[in-house]
């Protein structure tokens, strides 16, 4: 008889070593790789779509929300749970304020998640990601490509829309007003 792991928790995965091992959860169970090499394309990118992302909210009304970067946790789901670090988040001010003032990470859906590719990420890495933002309810999710310099956009029961250097990025409904020319984001 197959005997079935027991399924990990957020707080489990939080009580781990800090040893060089990227970690995330999905539906319970736990996924490890290798912790990955930013580079100075993945750091300036994750830059730029912070900075974007922190001139749009200055610029609303309060409050505001939080835009979260450096692979902010982020839980999406309980029981079982599934969570994982983002690159950069907008987190509304209506999830912000049901945080417990302890909690290290964000328990509750970003409005938008930001995946920025790396070279070690797989496709089934990313996918596995992308799926579970957009089954949880996360109502915006941009993949973006600091090698080709496009952004795909992804909302649930849509098809993706890729976005690339030549094009204006917006964020309608989710982020009222958010308009970016996308070859910004890249230098």
């Amino acid at each position: 008889m197959a005997t079935v792991a027991a399924l990990m928790t957020t707080e489990e995965l939080l009580a781990l070593p800090d040893d060089g091992v990227d970690r995330w959860l999905i539906a319970g169970e736990l996924r490890e790789r290798p912790m990955t090499r930013r580079n100075r394309f993945h750091s300036f990118t994750m830059t730029a779509v912070a900075t974007e992302l922190e001139l749009w909210r200055r610029q609303q009304s309060k409050p505001s929300g939080q835009v979260l970067t450096g692979d902010a946790g982020i839980r999406l789901n309980r029981d079982p749970d599934t969570s994982f670090g983002v690159d950069v988040a907008y987190v509304s001010a209506a999830v912000i304020a049901q945080q417990p003032s302890d909690l290290t990470i964000i328990d509750g859906l970003p409005t938008l998640a930001v995946e920025i590719l790396s070279p070690s990420d797989t496709i089934e890495d990313i996918n596995e990601k992308l799926s579970a933002y957009l089954d949880a309810g996360v109502p915006l999710v941009w993949i973006v490509n600091p090698y080709q310099h496009t952004v795909t956009v992804h909302t649930p029961d849509s098809e993706p829309v890729l976005f690339n250097a030549n094009q204006e990025l917006t964020a309608e409904p989710h982020l009222p007003g958010f308009r970016v020319p996308v070859r910004r984001l890249f230098g």
